[in-house]
């Protein structure tokens, strides 16, 4: 059994997605990050960068004591590598330096950036014209960068993989990114498939758009832990 702590951000939806796709059993632990549990002392252990996901794996395959993990990349890899789904093994060494290459391009770049528009044309009290339109070109750029690369071919790696569930949860809110699905074709086509697919609908059945919220909507208390840099 695998015990994630999850909030229905992004990154928190990729592992769903990924337990979805590959079957595996596992407990949601919900984290009110809002409410700031992510700096409570038993999470910290978990997720010492105080972020969601995490998870506690209860039966890692060295037969040890139960394994935590924070950071949703390396997540992502330790789940491929112990359900042999997701990512090609070590012997198909090109195959799988394909998937980790656009895995650690959402990691470095998509997330940030997309990240960074979506709060500051969302989240931000106040509008920083010039942060808009730094975080809008650029995330178009990652976004035509995505599109180059499904030309031709289904999914992002060849082959359906931990890439595509990676990037898919930072395609959905495209709109509060600036960004319209019309101008990528072959993205849209690629978010078209994966939103379809039955896993994905189990992982974000119930799920609010986090981007829905104006800033007006959290209270003082929300936007000071949310995003007033506490270290403790």
């Amino acid at each position: 059994m695998i015990d994630l702590y999850y909030a229905a951000t992004p990154n928190g939806l990729k592992l769903t997605m990924f337990l979805e796709e590959a079957g595996l059993a596992y407990r949601r632990i919900a984290v009110d990050i809002g409410a700031g549990e992510q700096y409570a002392a038993d999470f910290l252990r978990i997720s010492p960068n105080n972020k969601i996901p995490a998870l506690v794996d209860h039966a890692p395959a060295d037969g040890g004591a139960p394994l935590s993990l924070f950071e949703s990349g390396a997540m992502l890899l330790y789940l491929a590598d112990k359900s042999g789904f997701g990512l090609p093994p070590a012997e198909r060494l090109r195959e799988r330096a394909e998937v980790l290459q656009w895995l650690v391009w959402q990691v470095a770049g998509l997330g940030p950036m997309a990240g960074q528009i979506g709060h500051f044309n969302v989240y931000a009290p106040e509008t920083v014209p010039y942060a808009i339109e730094r975080y809008t070109r650029e995330t178009a750029r990652l976004y035509g960068v995505l599109d180059r690369q499904l030309a031709g071919r289904d999914f992002i790696a060849g082959a359906f993989s931990i890439a595509d569930i990676a990037c898919y949860p930072w395609i959905v809110p495209h709109q509060a990114h600036g960004q319209a699905l019309a101008a990528f074709p072959n993205v849209r086509r690629w978010f078209a498939a994966m939103r379809a697919r039955p896993a994905t609908v189990r992982a974000y059945t119930g799920v609010a758009d986090v981007y829905a919220r104006s800033e007006r909507a959290l209270s003082e208390q929300a936007r000071a832990v949310l995003f007033g840099g506490r270290n403790s």
